[in-house]
């Protein structure tokens, strides 16, 4: 009989994926907006990113499929496959990424090398992926109960440990496009989250919890990041650590959080390399993407993200549009098709739409917007062109 994940162990999970050295970095750009709209933004995006990962979860726990399967649902079998293939080269960006800012930011409080930092936490992260999803949970929670405790430490340093005056330091950034900012991070992972809830006991309490655990915590660590470029004046976490004298606890916050979070994504590119090819393993190709990872972590520089986050959002924030469209509105499951061309196409518009949006800097950002044009047009054009039953 198949065993199903509980409750507390999505909390936890989804803790553990909040709790990230990129998202604390990600907040620090927000600092030239001042505590107020900075704070606003961060509050307001990740209420809309987190409606739609809990819609994402909610569909995946539904059906009982992964991610990439539930992605077939709307786009058909084949037409899934360029999604499960981008989700993949996500992954392995991310994978990247985080062992990347781990791998500097403990360098800063104990230097051993970069390259030797990278191999540290890509060895965690494979350990983790050995132990699995549903026998981590014991592991997790002590981990996520240290995690959490260094976490407040941390959080207390920045508002209290410094004398530095307040500043507003740093590029000057649209309320517009900080509002992309806040959305892209819970979008990052709606490729993602049913690999989690498809096995939960309760598909939406596991969704909701998911959704809200990691908002919650997700929004902390953007408040962390600005606080500290605010109040401290200083955007790298690791020297207020260091500075602070949080040498072994600084360095217990950049481990723990580098692997929780990065376990996720080297784990769901395995599942979705499932979804290409069948019979490969993913367990086998999680702990290829994080070797993969640590080296060009250990070979490239990757210190600015923003880009990256706004590709994220271009790519995935139709592609749910549509699922959504699909599924709820639609009630339609394609996956035994080759290819849906309609929702297809409509997706294609609407990442032309999203990267046009982008250079207009309207007042609501370009998520928004785009995901009401999918919307529409899913619906429309599947009425009018679509298959009758």
């Amino acid at each position: 009989m198949k065993k199903h994940t509980n409750i507390p162990a999505n909390a936890l999970i989804w803790f553990g994926a909040g709790v990230s050295l990129a998202e604390i970095l990600t907040g620090t750009f927000f600092a030239p907006l001042g505590f107020r709209d900075g704070g606003i933004a961060i509050i307001v995006g990740h209420t809309i990113g987190c409606i739609l990962l809990f819609l994402a979860g909610l569909i995946g726990a539904r059906t009982r499929r992964s991610s990439m399967e539930t992605v077939k649902m709307a786009f058909g079998a084949r037409g899934g496959l360029l999604f499960a293939a981008l989700n993949v080269l996500q992954l392995i960006g991310w994978t990247s990424i985080m062992i990347y800012d781990g791998a500097l930011a403990a360098n800063t409080a104990m230097h051993a090398g970069h390259w030797l930092w990278c191999a540290v936490i890509g060895v965690l992260i494979i350990v983790w992926i050995r132990i699995g999803i549903l026998r981590i949970e014991r592991v997790n929670a002590a981990a996520m109960m240290g995690l959490f405790l260094l976490t407040v430490l941390l959080c207390s340093v920045i508002m209290q440990g410094s004398s530095a005056a307040p500043s507003g330091a740093g590029e000057a950034m649209s309320f517009a496009m900080a509002l992309e900012l806040s959305i892209a991070m819970p979008l990052s992972w709606l490729p993602l989250i049913s690999d989690y809830t498809r096995e939960a006991e309760k598909p939406t309490a596991a969704a909701a919890v998911s959704a809200v655990v990691y908002g919650l915590v997700s929004c902390w660590m953007y408040f962390i990041g600005m606080g500290a470029a605010i109040l401290t004046g200083e955007s790298d976490i690791a020297q207020i650590m260091l500075h602070a004298g949080l040498g072994a606890a600084g360095l217990g916050v950049v481990i723990l959080s580098t692997v929780t979070t990065t376990y996720l994504d080297a784990y769901s590119a395995g599942v979705s390399s499932e979804s290409i090819v069948r019979s490969v393993s993913g367990r086998t190709v999680g702990i290829g993407v994080t070797v993969f990872g640590a080296a060009a972590a250990a070979l490239y520089p990757m210190d600015d993200i923003t880009g990256f986050l706004y590709i994220i959002g271009s790519v995935f924030a139709p592609m749910i549009a549509v699922q959504i469209a699909s599924y709820f509105l639609l009630r339609e499951d394609a996956a035994a098709r080759s290819v849906h061309v309609i929702n297809l196409v409509v997706w294609f518009i609407g990442f032309l739409c999203y990267r046009c949006l982008m250079t207009l800097d309207t007042p609501v950002g370009s998520t928004l917007p785009t995901m009401a044009i999918t919307l529409v047009l899913a619906f429309a054009a599947n009425h009018v062109w679509g298959k009758k039953p």
